[in-house]
């Protein structure tokens, strides 16, 4: 059954990929993939499916490169399974909003884990491949080893995928019946790779029929808003409708990484799933950001790679002083994730010694370009090149980025109110996953380089859209 393409907004903008979602009440929390992200696992909570907002992270500390995670509740208690570092985790806390566990590690491979709990209170997971194990009744500890129990449906050969890659399992019981949706296809690679389908089953563990609606969610023809559709999990709102949330690269902008899309979907009469032509509220993204860095923790807005931020970057009463790296390992710039196809971001940036300071677009560590304040004045960089120093003396400046569609150009201030632009433009549209893999996005980044101190003051971002 195919309907018609509306023009859809992001749940939530940026590289919020794998989405699972959770409603108490009638608070909605969502969590994603957090790669090395730190803190990670974040958690977002909205009232109305528009708006959302960072309210906790479920780990405060790196444990690895986390992938595809599970939201569940369970008697009160919440729960978040996920893949890092071959094996599965799992943390659990009283609320959402936590405070979270540590990690449990599982001891079992696999990715992407599912948990369903029966009617009966028996609680399992499903994992990629078709594997399937029992849980402890605390759902901290498996019981047995994971055995196959699932095949997923099949596409037609013809169809232009990346690769099979059954993966991304979630369970959803609903009258009578386990509906197991998966995602095949390969989540990057061409437009028309990944997808959502699903199977039924009367029990937990099969035998599984697929549905007769399979793909639910695909990208059919590159001339799509959006591409590599897939990974759906499903979520019954407080005014009982069914919703899929999935992800998908906006066509054009894989810079901008998988981000979060939700689509109406309606209960046939044979006890099937599809989408439904209901019309639903588009959300409302933010169109700014501003931090003033006035408290003593970073907005949630804000991570490193493989560290916590407070290993280099500490915010209070109006700065964020920022270290040099001391040691491998601790060298991650500070990201903020931008969400616009078109945005600025701008600050203050002081420095001392021979450090530099440095706003910049930032991919992974050998795919980076922006511009650096030191005692000599402005540049501008490029992972493989740096470029001519407008002088200064007074180690200060203002610096702004922006960004109109991939087109990158660079601007400085000496005093805040005169701007000047550096004589460089980038076209920035090839720093994403299916270049440079890791399945990251281009990432707006605050660093510090060289020796010594560095401070950051009144970080903006905000929309360039009409």
């Amino acid at each position: 059954m195919q309907h018609m393409q509306k023009p859809q907004t992001p749940v939530i903008g940026g590289n919020f990929a794998d989405p699972s979602i959770i409603r108490v009440g009638r608070d909605y929390y969502m969590t994603h993939s957090s790669y090395k992200l730190t803190p990670g696992l974040l958690i977002w909570h909205s009232r109305d499916l528009q708006q959302w907002k960072p309210v906790s992270a479920a780990l405060t500390a790196y444990i690895g490169d986390v992938w595809a995670p599970d939201f569940a509740e369970h008697n009160g208690q919440f729960y978040i399974y996920f893949p890092a570092g071959g094996t599965n985790w799992v943390v659990s806390a009283p609320s959402p909003l936590g405070p979270w566990s540590q990690p449990v590690d599982l001891g079992i491979k696999g990715i992407d884990p599912g948990h369903i709990t029966s009617p009966d209170g028996k609680r399992y997971l499903h994992m990629s491949g078709g594997l399937f194990t029992e849980l402890a009744d605390d759902g901290l500890s498996v019981i047995g080893e994971p055995r196959h129990v699932y095949d997923g449906w099949r596409y037609p050969e013809d169809w232009v995928v990346e690769a099979y890659s059954l993966e991304g399992p979630k369970l959803t019981f609903h009258n009578g019946y386990y509906y197991l949706t998966v995602a095949v296809g390969g989540t990057a690679g061409p437009p028309t790779s990944h997808m959502a389908v699903s199977s039924r089953s009367r029990t937990p563990w099969g035998p599984w029929e697929h549905s007769p609606y399979n793909p639910i969610v695909h990208t059919e023809s590159a001339d799509e808003q959006w591409w590599s559709k897939g990974h759906g999990s499903l979520i019954e709102t407080a005014e009982g409708e069914w919703l899929i949330v999935y992800h998908a690269y906006l066509n054009g902008y894989h810079t901008l990484g998988r981000q979060t899309l939700m689509e109406p979907i309606e209960w046939t009469e044979d006890g099937w799933f599809c989408i439904s032509e209901r019309e639903v509220q588009l959300p409302s993204q933010p169109e700014s950001f501003n931090d003033s860095f006035e408290d003593s923790l970073l907005a949630l807005y804000w991570q490193c790679e493989g560290h916590e931020p407070s290993v280099r970057f500490r915010p209070e009463a109006g700065k964020l002083t920022a270290d040099v790296a001391s040691e491998q390992g601790t060298a991650s710039p500070l990201l903020f994730m931008p969400w616009h196809e078109r945005y600025e971001a701008e600050v203050e940036i002081d420095t001392a010694d021979a450090a530099e300071g440095r706003l910049m677009l930032y991919y992974n560590d050998s795919a980076f370009f922006g511009m650096g304040v030191s005692a000599a004045g402005v540049r501008h960089f490029r992972s493989f090149k740096r470029y001519g120093t407008v002088p200064s003396t007074s180690g200060k400046a203002f610096i702004r980025i922006r960004n109109d569609k991939h087109t990158v150009s660079f601007y400085y201030s000496f005093g805040g109110h005169l701007w000047q632009k550096y004589d460089k433009v980038i076209e920035a549209s090839g720093f994403h996953h299916n270049t440079f893999g890791g399945f990251l996005s281009l990432r707006i980044a605050l660093d510090a380089v060289g020796e010594g101190q560095v401070a950051f003051r009144n970080f903006k971002y905000k929309s360039l859209e009409d």
